[in-house]
């Protein structure tokens, strides 16, 4: 049975009544006997992806529904410069080898 949760117009009161979905909204407040509104919230339950309607359900003909294939070969990509593109780049230096840490202030080589 749901939960309804309402308010009330004048007092500001608010509760929650489980009613079956039978039953009609409530309409006065039980403090002051004022107008109330249902409030209303979102789902607690999200249904996300396929298999959620009768057209996505598999058929009675498995044969009919096949996989598709992919080409790994053909779906992998180089990246592509332009001789134009690659005289502009500039290379990249060479790390640099370190004499001393730094860290302990002896000139060590850790």
């Amino acid at each position: 049975m749901p939960t309804y949760e309402y308010k009330c117009d004048k007092c500001g009161h608010q509760f929650e009544k489980f009613q079956s979905f039978h039953e009609e909204p409530l309409k006065h407040c039980p403090n002051c006997n004022s107008s109330i509104r249902k409030i209303l919230h979102a789902p607690s339950v999200v249904f996300k992806g396929s298999g959620w309607y009768s057209t996505d359900s598999k058929s009675s003909n498995s044969a009919a529904i096949t996989k598709p294939t992919t080409d790994t070969a053909a779906t992998k990509t180089e990246p592509t410069t332009t001789p134009a593109a690659a005289a502009t780049q500039t290379p990249t230096p060479a790390p640099q080898e370190k004499t001393s840490c730094g860290g302990c202030g002896s000139g060590c080589t850790c």
